[in-house]
């Protein structure tokens, strides 16, 4: 049980510390209101890359369902373990979001505005059209997934080096594409707070829009994953 309750942990974390910072900036009478896009993208790097420190070791530190099947797709990790795997993964996005919900309580009470209020939890486009906003997260997970598996030609890129380069990555999949759709990259990191936000007694929050959260979050960083490992297969390294 080890690997899933590290998945569970790790993916909470991740979205107490990105959902976090998404009210630390967004809500209307949060201390940081206004801090910007830069700190948001630097914090959900920080996010990925701190959980990966504790739980790495426990389990891989995957806390992303497109990439555990990604995985599992081209022999890297057991099928068998992959139910298991996304499983924990939505629950401590889902448990997560809470947390942050908890701790900002009184700004989100203060809140009046639908938009904002789900923008803490969950991703959205900046313009909707459903086969490009799945293009934009799969170009970006893309991103994320090859560059993750390319890490294995580096030596020496386990332990402090892995997890470092894996905030540079998640880093530059932010500033590059951020803008399209929220760089979701992840399901589990859109689901969870989404289901969360659905489920809350929050003030003001207005729909969930299921209608996006259940396609293009979804689908999007799947296909940009299982291409990443599809290509990455084929290149003849040295």
């Amino acid at each position: 049980m080890l690997p899933y309750l590290a998945e569970f942990l790790g993916t909470m974390m991740l979205i107490m510390l990105g959902d976090g910072v998404c009210a630390n900036v967004n809500l209307s009478k949060s201390g940081m209101k206004g801090g910007g896009t830069v700190q948001i993208t630097m914090a959900w790097a920080a996010a990925v890359m701190i959980p990966a420190f504790i739980f790495g070791a426990a389990s891989g530190a995957s806390f992303n369902p497109a990439l555990t099947i990604a995985l599992a797709a081209d022999g890297s990790f057991a099928w068998n373990m992959v139910p298991g795997y996304i499983v924990a993964q939505i629950a401590g996005g889902f448990v997560g979001a809470w947390i942050v919900w908890l701790t900002f309580k009184k700004q989100f009470d203060a809140e009046e505005d639908a938009a904002t209020i789900l923008g803490v939890f969950s991703t959205g486009p900046s313009i909707p059209s459903t086969g490009w906003n799945i293009v934009s997260e799969a170009v970006a997970t893309f991103v994320l997934v090859f560059a993750i598996k390319g890490m294995a030609q580096v030596g020496g890129m386990n332990g402090l080096q892995g997890n470092v380069a894996v905030y540079v990555i998640i880093l530059a999949c932010g500033m590059s594409f951020g803008g399209t759709t929220g760089y979701a990259m992840n399901p589990a990191r859109d689901l969870g707070p989404r289901l969360a936000h659905a489920c809350l007694p929050i003030k003001n929050k207005g729909t969930s829009n299921f209608a996006y959260g259940l396609v293009v979050p979804i689908f999007g960083p799947i296909i940009g994953a299982l291409l990443a490992v599809g290509l990455y297969a084929i290149i003849p390294w040295a």
